[in-house]
């Protein structure tokens, strides 16, 4: 468990007698590790490269040795016969009373040691002990933000006046004043949580980490994660199997199959490192579980109390925030530094507060709400900020329609989307699970440290940096699309949109189809019956993501409107590809329990698998007859998904429109079998009695929806669901692992491959390195998402992967998905910028994946150029314009640029996290000035770029401006985005986990 980092480093070092010889900041080394040192020293003088490095969290840390197993889990042991807990090393008793010693003397010297204080029990007793913010009796924090006052406790419980000073402290206090000057703050969060596809890469960089240790003659068993480190294995299952009462197991099946050396790997992961948790596939989707299962809300740890609070290497972690516990998505690197100890650095956020009045109308659902804040929020302009929700309309938004606006926050663009805890809080946590003591003592806490919010008191106003306001009985039905979430179309507008769409150019909301194509019909035969597609024909309709299958609200909506439809003898096509994927085994729970399942699979929205599916691209093909009817006749087919991605490419590469709808809207469209439809006055189909069938007579009412959830949703299914968990699946169970900690590669594997980052690593670093005379790689427009640069989805059968992976004997059958290949280097370089509707200035208007090789003007796949020109000694870079990585925040879109051979990125802005991940890397961001882009420099890209940089890191400051040159003569001034003095720390020794290990091998 990830305790209290109240022990005072100096404390620790006047205690032993401890040097230092750094000031830079290191990660905390494992226990074991400082013993060795004092027992080679055979005296109480221990030499470290860092203060840090005995940054001991807690009066024992040896309780978090002896068992992560033994973390808060409502009641449920998840130390199980199945491997699924981490194998905690035990240290002695004589080695455990030590530690004991040492951090006792260094929780004494705490500065803020005078406000931990005891929180009674009603009947009598106590709770814990914990930092009191009212104690320091500052008026200034009654105005705090609630997201703001989390990290205010976090760095009065760290502040050990190293890596987090008083200094710090006073920032946060003073959050009015120091917000708008963007000062850097440092952070612990309390744990790290991860899915599949980003958690085979970290895993991957620890074992390579471990090795890079060994060739530094240091001990690889210092590479150890230092927080609770929660991986759920949930974005492997693909949608192979539809429309089968055998779809979960068929999908299973395969997904095994497929996957079997990925989850060994991480199966070995769980018991090679220490405080590693696996939860199995099948289980459900990531954030679902956090919400439902994982997420503490208050920490109580050998009896210190404090806030949850977590991040995570997919975007979506913000959906926690919804329960009030404070978490947002990190780049993969950036979290395997937290996970290594590192404090998290991070300018402090501005807040928006965003008002909520009123009530939804009739008919209105969470996800239409969720749309509507996501455009309001994105045109407000939020990135880098936290939102923070209040207002008397709080009360009519239930936990998981919270939990739905949070999970969109990468959307919107802001760290997080975060909702103080309030009773509604609570109810949710008791009918999901948890105890009462534990309730009661979640909500002693909070009530205590002014985090808890009582709408039945005055309110005590709150400053924000800016404000905004949403009546709720303005909200409509909507739905999100073709191509972003944030472009929201009223329901009764869609009709005009989609055909605005077909007439627009090439873009965000155009498909260029001309007058005379638009209403061509396509006949063709599926599976022996006569078949018709449009433009706009639904091909795909998706109920799947986190963020509405944890809403019961909507998913039983779903089933109300698949039951009407079955009375009035509604039917899907049969070449709609329907599916359901539910977030958790509670869902499945109480569908059957509601008897709304059997119509759902009437329709063919049988369960295909507990994950995420489609959102992720993990569609499955479509049947040949329809891949074939719309690709041979350029149809612009369309998606419809529960989820929250949209973007090109991203669902299945035959859906060129895709569209972010409720589920109930889903089963609606899918009923319809066509987005170009106006719901309000034309007819979903015919009924059995040979009338006309209309949207209003098969949406459901609020209070049947309402009865629906009270009479099904029950507190035992969440307790059942997850004591299931724990004893794993016959498929997981039956995988053996070896036991040693260092991982033996497999040279001939094409999914776990051993990364090139540490070669030829020294202890010497790199320092501050310019740019000279490169050649542009790609020059890209605004809005660029991590789906256009991330491999992700199927991998193409002509492209540089594939030829990759058959030239080791892999079948085209067989290539399984870029985000299943995430742990293999080689692959996930081939697939960087390979998306198929990426936009390169340089091919002149051609969509695809290639680029021009400017000295011999060939077309080549983006890969094949970027080696030719790194096998020439040539430096590339990246133009691009506004927004520049936004969407998720994955890793690979950092580290497949990086091994390509880019070594820096000139945009209009940047995506928060993709930034920090691309400085984690050892590239440098760069940002033209206001006003200025490559269309005003006039940069065509052809031009050799020269990015003069201050020969040391130290004469580099964040944020200063720098002087880029061309070979044609123009030059032009840009900012430098290293925001902190930490990130610049990064860049000196080529990457953060580069100087993660560095640090570590001093010790």
């Amino acid at each position: 468990m990830y305790l209290p980092t109240y022990c005072s480093s100096s404390s620790i070092l006047r205690a032993c007698r401890i040097r230092t010889a750094s000031t830079l900041s290191a990660s905390a080394p494992s226990f074991s590790s400082v013993v060795a040192s004092r027992t080679s020293a055979k005296q109480d003088s221990v030499r470290f490269s860092s203060l840090s490095s005995v940054s001991f969290r807690s009066p024992s840390f040896s309780s978090s040795l002896r068992s992560s197993a033994l973390r808060w889990s409502h009641g449920v042991d998840w130390r199980s016969p199945v491997s699924l807990r981490a194998q905690i090393r035990t240290a002695s008793p004589v080695l455990e009373r030590l530690e004991r010693k040492i951090a006792t003397m260094a929780a004494s010297e705490n500065p803020f040691k005078g406000i931990f204080t005891a929180l009674p029990k009603p009947g009598g007793g106590e709770f814990g002990k914990f930092y009191s913010l009212p104690a320091l009796n500052e008026p200034r924090i009654d105005k705090l933000p609630y997201s703001i006052r989390i990290l205010l406790e976090s760095a009065i419980r760290n502040c050990d006046n190293f890596q987090v000073t008083k200094e710090d402290v006073q920032k946060i206090i003073d959050w009015e004043n120091t917000a708008p000057k963007q000062v850097e703050i440092p952070f612990k969060p309390a744990r790290v949580l991860l899915q599949d596809f980003t958690g085979v890469p970290a895993v991957v960089d620890l074992a390579s980490m471990r090795d890079a240790m060994k060739n530094l003659d240091s001990d690889p068993d210092k590479i150890n994660p230092l927080v609770p480190v929660d991986l759920v294995i949930d974005h492997s299952v693909q949608v192979d199997v539809a429309r089968s009462e055998n779809a979960v197991q068929a999908n299973m099946d395969l997904e095994f199959k497929r996957n079997k050396e990925r989850f060994a790997f991480l199966k070995w992961g769980s018991t090679a490192f220490r405080n590693m948790l696996v939860v199995p596939p099948g289980s459900g989707i990531v954030h679902q579980v956090n919400l439902e299962y994982l997420g503490r809300v208050v920490f109580n740890t050998d009896g210190v109390l404090y806030p949850d609070s977590v991040v995570g290497t997919d975007s979506h972690t913000t959906m926690i925030d919804g329960l009030g516990v404070a978490g947002w998505g990190v780049g993969g690197i950036e979290a395997e530094a937290t996970m290594l100890g590192q404090p998290m650095s991070m300018v402090l956020p501005g807040v928006v507060g965003f008002k909520l009045s009123g009530k939804l109308n009739e008919g209105v659902t969470a996800t239409d709400l969720v749309l509507t804040v996501t455009q309001m929020l994105r045109k407000h302009g939020v990135v880098g900020k936290f939102v923070e929700f209040y207002g008397e309309g709080m009360s009519q938004l239930s936990l998981a329609d919270r939990a739905t606006i949070a999970n969109m926050s990468p959307e919107y663009g802001a760290t997080m989307g975060f909702f103080p805890v309030d009773h509604v809080t609570l109810q949710y946590l008791k009918l999901t699970g948890r105890s009462d003591e534990t309730v009661a003592m979640i909500e002693a806490y909070l009530r205590a440290n002014k985090m808890f919010v009582d709408y039945n008191e005055p309110e005590q106003e709150r400053a924000y940096s800016s404000y905004l306001d949403l009546d709720l009985t303005n909200v409509e039905p909507c739905i999100s699309g073709p191509k972003r979430p944030h472009d929201r179309v009223p329901l009764k507008d869609m009709k005009v949109d989609w055909h605005s769409c077909l007439d627009n150019k090439v873009g965000f909301k155009g498909f260029a189809v001309p007058k005379e194509e638009q209403e061509k019909v396509v006949k063709f035969t599926y599976h022996g019956q006569p078949a018709v597609l449009k433009h706009g024909s639904v091909v795909i309709a998706a109920i799947t993501s986190c963020t509405n299958t944890s809403n019961p609200s909507v998913m039983l909506g779903a089933g109300l409107v698949a039951k009407k439809a079955c009375e009035l003898g509604l039917e899907v096509k049969p070449w709609v590809k329907t599916s359901l994927a539910p977030g958790s085994g509670v869902v499945t729970k109480y569908l059957l329990q509601s008897g709304l399942q059997s119509y759902l699979n009437h329709q063919g929205f049988n369960i295909v698998g507990y994950g995420c599916t489609t959102c992720i691209g993990n569609s499955g093909d479509l049947d040949e007859s329809v891949a074939s009817a719309v690709a041979d006749n350029d149809l612009v087919a369309a998606a419809v998904l529960s989820g929250n991605r949209n973007f090109e490419g991203r669902v299945h590469p035959l859906t060129r429109a895709n569209y972010l709808a409720s589920p109930p809207l889903v089963v609606a469209y899918a009923l319809a079998g066509t987005v170009d439809i106006d719901f309000e006055k034309e007819p979903i189909g015919t009924g059995k009695d040979g009338k006309s069938v209309y949207f209003k007579d098969i949406w459901p009412t609020s209070a049947e929806i309402a009865e629906a959830v009270q009479s099904s949703v029950l507190p035992d299914m969440f307790k059942s669901t997850y004591e299931a968990i724990t004893k794993g699946n016959p498929f997981w169970n039956q995988l053996s692992v070896p036991s040693s900690s260092l991982y033996l590669w497999d040279p001939s594997s094409t999914y776990i491959h051993k990364p090139p980052y540490f070669s030829g690593m020294t202890m010497d670093p790199p320092g501050a390195r310019g740019v000279k005379d490169a050649y542009c790689l790609l020059l890209f427009g605004d809005s660029i998402t991590t789906d256009h640069i991330s491999p992700a989805g199927s991998i193409h059968k002509d492209s540089p992967a594939a030829k990759y992976l058959m030239e080791r004997g892999v079948d085209r059958k067989d290539f399984n998905s870029y985000g299943s290949r995430r742990g293999n280097d080689e692959v996930m370089a081939r697939g960087t910028f390979a998306n198929i509707r990426i936009v390169n200035k340089l091919l002149n208007g051609e969509v695809g994946p290639k680029t021009v090789h400017i000295p011999t003007g060939e077309k080549l796949y983006v890969y094949d150029a970027a080696m030719r020109y790194k096998s020439a000694g040539q430096d590339t870079i990246v133009i691009a314009g506004a927004e520049y990585g936004s969407g998720s925040s994955r890793d690979w879109a950092a580290k497949g640029p990086m091994l390509q051979g880019v070594k820096a990125v000139i945009a209009k802005s940047f995506e928060r996290i993709h930034r920090s991940n691309l400085v984690g890397m050892g590239i440098i961001p760069l940002c033209f000035k206001p006003g200025e882009d490559a269309d005003t420099l006039g940069l065509t890209g052809h031009e050799r770029y020269t990015i003069n940089l201050p020969a040391k890191v130290t004469d580099i400051k964040p944020g200063q401006d720098i002087t880029v040159t061309t070979d044609n003569g123009k030059s032009f001034t840009c900012t430098v985005r290293f925001d902190t003095e930490v990130e610049l720390a990064y860049f000196d020794h080529g990457g953060i986990l580069q100087y993660v290990i560095r640090n570590l091998t001093k010790q």
